[in-house]
């Protein structure tokens, strides 16, 4: 966990250091389409571990609850800081 941490801040101050740069400003397609990629190669990880397939009923309704709840969690945690930090109008 350290090291994705540290290449995650790596990559904030490339980032900072390099935003000037006009071929990095458009970088929103290239990060969602990397990130399906992601979930995508996640999915056939799991898909393709039979300990994980055979234990799913075990946990399945564990993981939907989880997700549920996280879900909720961002979208209350969303709401909270839009009500808190930014008023009508669209200003701040």
């Amino acid at each position: 966990m350290p090291i994705a941490v540290g290449f995650m801040f790596t990559g904030i101050v490339i980032g900072y250091l390099l935003r000037n740069i006009s071929l990095l400003r458009n970088t929103e397609k290239t990060i969602t389409c990397t990130i399906l990629l992601l979930l995508f190669i996640i999915g056939i990880s799991i898909g393709s571990n039979k300990s994980i397939i055979n234990n799913l009923p075990h946990f399945g309704w564990q993981a939907v609850i989880l997700a549920f709840l996280s879900t909720c969690g961002s979208v209350f945690a969303s709401w909270m800081v839009l009500k808190l930090f930014f008023k009508k109008g669209g200003k701040a």
